[in-house]
Formats: structure tokens, C-alpha cells, sequence
């Protein structure tokens, strides 16, 4: 058994073993001068984006950091991999061509039937505010004031009306989005499959 100074010595040893071997190390780089460095102290954090290497004290490669990507090389790293992650989740959803066709002739009925749904609540609106202009007339031909009641009752259906026909440009935009999305899903997914169809 190891007596206390016996083991201090120990573990100092074994704490600067590490700092030793890494003193070993010699750094290579290129500085802004373009003229091949080799230090023991590191690499200047200016140059370790230009990449370096890391050599032993024979003067041999022991790792080699590679530079930096540039800003175009990262932006086109990260498309490829969105558009493998797009890619994946494509062929998750679709076994074909024609579930992308299927895909997109649910959606466009979804989108008729909204559509549908808001034509049909105008013509209701527009049948009660032609009642209510009716009954508004008929006071005005015997001489009467309308009803405050009735011209915002009035009021509030002609902006209704507005709101509804808002509702049907988004829907028939977002009919011309998903033909558009579809179509290019479809395209893919058959560059994909190694089909041309």
C-alpha cells in the first residue's frame, strides 16, 4: 500500500504526464502572410478558421483540423440537408405518383367544399339583407325613420358579406398554392422513385 507522500507523488505525475506530452505537440499553420508557421503555444485564433495540423516531436501529422467552410460552402451544406430531410419526409408520405394525385384531389375538395360552405352563407346573408332593406323601404314610404336597429343590422351583413368574400380569395389562392405544391411534390417524388411519369 501506497503511504501519503508516495501517492502524492503519484498523482502529480499522472497530472503532468498530459501537459507533457502535449508540450511534445507542434502546431502548423499559414499566416496572413501566407508563410507556414510552427509554433508549440497553439494556433492564433485568427488563423484556426484557415484549418491547421497538429504534428508529434518527430515532425509527423498526428490530426489535421480542416479550415473552416465558407459562407456559401455552410449555405450549401445546409440545403442539401434540408432538402434530403424534404426528400425523406417525401418519400414517408408517398409510395407514388398517384398517392401525391390522391394527396391533391383531397385537399382541392377540401378546399371547394370551404368555399362551397362561404357562397352559400353569402347568398343567406344577402337574402336577409334584402328583407331587411325591404322592411327599411316600406318605413321610408310611409314617412317613417328607419330603425336605428335595422340599418346596423344592415350594416353588419353587408360586412359580413366582406369578410366572406375575403375567405374565398384565401381559399381560391390557397387552391392555386396547393396545385403548385403538389406538382412539385410530384415531380420530385418521381425524379426520386427513378420514374419519369
Amino acid at each position: 500500500m501506497l503511504k501519503p507522500p508516495a501517492l502524492r507523488h503519484c498523482v502529480l505525475l499522472g497530472l503532468l504526464l498530459p501537459a507533457l506530452s502535449g508540450a511534445a505537440e507542434l502546431y502548423r499553420y499559414v499566416d496572413d502572410k501566407g508563410v507556414t508557421v510552427l509554433d508549440r503555444q497553439g494556433v492564433p485564433p485568427e488563423f484556426i478558421g484557415k484549418g491547421y495540423e497538429v504534428l508529434n516531436e518527430q515532425g509527423r501529422v498526428i490530426r489535421v483540423i480542416p479550415p473552416a467552410p465558407s459562407r456559401e460552402e455552410m449555405q450549401r451544406q445546409l440545403d442539401e440537408k434540408a432538402r434530403a430531410s424534404s426528400d425523406a419526409q417525401l418519400l414517408r408520405l408517398y409510395t407514388s405518383v398517384e398517392d401525391v394525385d390522391r394527396a391533391l384531389e383531397r385537399k382541392l375538395a377540401e378546399l371547394d367544399g370551404l368555399i362551397g360552405v362561404a357562397r352559400g352563407n353569402q347568398q343567406s346573408l344577402r337574402t336577409q339583407q334584402a328583407n331587411l332593406q325591404s322592411q327599411a323601404a316600406e318605413n321610408e314610404r310611409a314617412g317613417r325613420e328607419v330603425p336605428a336597429h335595422l340599418v346596423a343590422q344592415i350594416d353588419n351583413l353587408r360586412e359580413e358579406q366582406k369578410r366572406l368574400e375575403k375567405d374565398i380569395a384565401r381559399y381560391e389562392r390557397d387552391r392555386e398554392a396547393a396545385k403548385n405544391s403538389f406538382a412539385a411534390d410530384r415531380a420530385r417524388l418521381a425524379r426520386l422513385l427513378g420514374g419519369t411519369r
